[in-house]
C-alpha cells in the first residue's frame, strides 16, 4: 500500500518534468531551413540583391566587405 503511494508521486512528478520539459523546447527559437543561422540578415539581403539582377557584382563585393564578409 505504501509503494502505490509513493509510486504515484513519482509518476506524477514525472509527468509534470515532462510538460515543463516540452513547454521550454517549444520556446527555443528554431533557425528557418534556408538559413545558415550564422550570417547576419544584411547578408541575407544582400545575397537576395545580387541575386535578382539589383546589384551588380562590384557592389555587391563592396558592400560586403562593408558588412565584415
Amino acid at each position: 500500500m505504501l509503494f502505490h503511494g509513493i509510486f504515484s508521486l513519482l509518476l506524477f512528478l514525472l509527468a509534470i518534468a515532462g510538460i515543463v520539459a516540452l513547454f521550454r523546447l517549444g520556446l527555443k527559437p528554431r533557425p528557418n531551413a534556408g538559413d545558415a543561422g550564422t550570417k547576419p540578415a544584411g547578408f541575407d539581403v544582400l545575397e537576395r540583391r545580387y541575386a535578382g539582377g539589383e546589384i551588380d557584382r562590384e557592389e555587391y563585393l563592396q558592400k560586403k566587405a562593408d558588412l565584415g564578409g
